[in-house]
């Protein structure tokens, strides 16, 4: 899995005909900034407005997953939304002309060939993994369905569907590495029973439905009339049925197809979770009702997790900056160089680590017999910290100084002693205008805080 955030080097649009509603429409993946993660823009609907792929927007799920914000809506998103997790995409703002992205051929794939036409572009930050932490569950035994996320540093998905069908019967199908999504699970089409395709149409859906872009099977004997109305239905001169129970002789791309898709679905559906995640996922009977309420339940997890002020630092994950690039970005030298790494950047936040040791230079000068961190030192490195963060917003970091402006509210709550690492963790409290950057800053250490501030600093040209 990726350990820092990509988006795509340059838009790329798709077009095509929408399930559900049977509006023709143009969708443009566009690149986006660190942080961005998935929006919807109508661009046909006055005012351009957007739509988060946020579970909380979801306001149908008739047959697909609909989301809805500031006025606008957009149909079935979840094969568009399965398209750029298993692409392991996660900034991305997808412009579209219509109610509903394109059904294509009923998969992921087209999606997914599209965006690697243009290919992706690593960011400067680090993805902002939820992992789950201990099981999570959803069960609607009126259905049979259940869900369950278990704790695992990778992202595996299992499903079993099982519908009484003799055509179908039960499949299962896996998804054991998310790089395999394209090969194993992609191409995968949406599927309907014959019983079902009647009432769709009726309930004024699947008006973009057609043989191409979507599986019908057939677990039951069809008269020549019917197939005859079927026909008049789908627009077509004629439809047969295949001996293995698939109108139109469709040949299915795998055994388990239908498996294979309800697995796709549960990727785009758990998309709407807003962050990458870690963790097993295990789905017996999923739909996408299912699916919805099982992302309400990690995000409310995640929401609970997040609400710590904790920065969690993994150091077997590679920093957003090492040593020699924050060398680079700093005028900093020993002894003052005072950061080891960087490991999140976005626009308004930056987290570095100073790893605290017996060999810094002011230890024997400073408490000798007691070694404790000096609190000014303390703040130069948050100062530091914060520094990256301010240099970040120029294209040119090499040709700006920061300075340091004033210091607010300082406190100090522990003592650093050697052996200690210590989290900074600094956010800007206002947009930065003028050159001017006012930031609240957070030291940690063991999770506790050890020092916090406010920091005014001003960002100025080398040559002014």
């Amino acid at each position: 899995m990726f350990d820092k955030q990509h988006t795509i080097k340059a838009p790329v649009t798709v077009s095509g005909v929408g399930l559900h509603t049977g509006v023709q429409a143009t969708m443009t993946f566009c690149p986006a900034p660190v942080g961005h993660g998935f929006k919807f823009q109508r661009i046909d609907l006055d005012g351009q407005p957007t739509v988060d792929a946020d579970v909380d927007n979801v306001v149908d799920l008739s047959r697909g997953t609909t989301i809805e914000q500031n006025g606008a809506r957009v149909n079935t998103v979840e094969h568009t939304l399965a398209a750029l997790v298993g692409l392991q995409i996660d900034n991305v703002l997808i412009q579209l002309d219509g109610p509903e992205p394109p059904i294509m051929d009923g998969s992921s794939l087209p999606f997914i060939e599209a965006l690697q036409t243009v290919g992706l572009e690593e960011q400067n930050a680090l993805r902002n993994y939820f992992e789950i932490p201990n099981e999570i569950r959803f069960v609607d035994h009126s259905r049979g369905v259940e869900l369950a996320a278990l704790p695992l540093n990778d992202y595996r998905v299992t499903v079993m569907v099982d519908y009484n069908s003799p055509v179908l019967g039960s499949q299962h199908a896996s998804l054991t590495n998310i790089t395999q999504f394209q090969e194993e699970i992609a191409a995968s089409r949406t599927f309907c029973f014959l019983h079902e395709l009647e009432a769709l149409y009726k309930s004024n859906l699947i008006k973009g439905g057609d043989l191409s872009n979507a599986i019908v099977v057939v677990d039951r004997v069809v008269s020549e009339e019917e197939l005859g109305e079927l026909a008049t239905m789908l627009g077509k001169p004629k439809v047969a049925v295949k001996k293995e129970g698939i109108l139109n002789n469709v040949d299915l791309r795998h055994k388990n197809e239908p498996a294979r898709h309800k697995l796709l679905d549960v990727v785009g559906d758990l998309a709407l979770v807003g962050r990458p995640l870690k963790g097993q996922i295990l789905a017996a009977r999923p739909g996408h009702a299912a699916n919805v309420a099982f992302a309400k339940k990690i995000k409310k997890k995640m929401l609970e997790v997040d609400s710590s002020p904790v920065p969690h630092y993994d150091p077997s994950r590679p920093p957003v900056l090492d040593i020699n690039q924050i060398a680079a970005t700093l005028p900093h030298r020993y002894p003052f160089l005072l950061i080891d790494k960087i490991i999140h950047l976005d626009a308004t936040t930056v987290t570095g680590v100073k790893n605290v040791t017996m060999n810094e230079p002011f230890f024997p000068g400073h408490f000798p017999g007691n070694p404790v961190m000096p609190g000014v030192l303390q703040i130069e490195a948050m100062a530091q910290t914060g520094g990256i963060l301010v240099l970040h917003t120029v294209p040119d970091p090499e040709n700006y100084w920061t300075y340091f402006l004033g210091i607010e509210n300082c406190r100090f709550r522990r003592m650093v002693k050697p052996g200690d690492t210590i989290i900074f963790k600094c956010q800007l409290i206002s947009p930065i205008k003028r050159g001017i950057a006012k930031m609240r800053g957070q030291a940690f250490v063991n999770g506790k805080v050890v020092m916090e501030a406010e920091m005014s600093a001003s960002i100025v040209r080398k040559d002014a």
